[in-house]
């Protein structure tokens, strides 16, 4: 299994496999045609609360990927955690897509990496 992350901004290609949205929020000025997402999941996202505090400071990581991962153990997060286990099943290679500039420092690096350890 292959977990890739993708910002928003980036053309969809081929070899991304299924592209599944992992923000809140829809990224700005992106058209959803243009998107070529197989589905949005907003419950894997940060809470409101959680994105605003870590604002992408690096300093901030490990103690928001330890928030991050509390959040998504929480059970508002289940029917997406599901649905996202059940794509990873059916594919060798899915692409999580994020709006942030920082593409080191973002849930979608998190929850990649919770994935492939898995913590979830």
């Amino acid at each position: 299994m292959e977990i890739r992350i993708k910002r928003a901004y980036e053309g969809a290609a081929r070899s991304d496999g299924p592209r599944i949205l992992v923000d809140r929020i829809w990224p700005r000025g992106v058209a959803k045609e243009d998107a070529a997402l197989e589905t949005w999941l907003k419950g894997l996202a940060p809470s409101t609360e959680l994105r605003k505090w870590f604002g992408h400071d690096p300093e901030k990581w490990q103690e928001f990927r330890q928030r991050y991962l509390k959040e998504l153990k929480k059970t508002e997060a289940a029917d997406d955690l599901k649905e996202l286990q059940a794509i990873l099943q059916e594919h060798k290679r899915i692409t999580l897509v994020f709006a942030a500039k920082d593409t080191d420092h973002n849930n979608a690096a998190a929850l990649r990496d919770f994935l492939k350890n898995g913590d979830l």
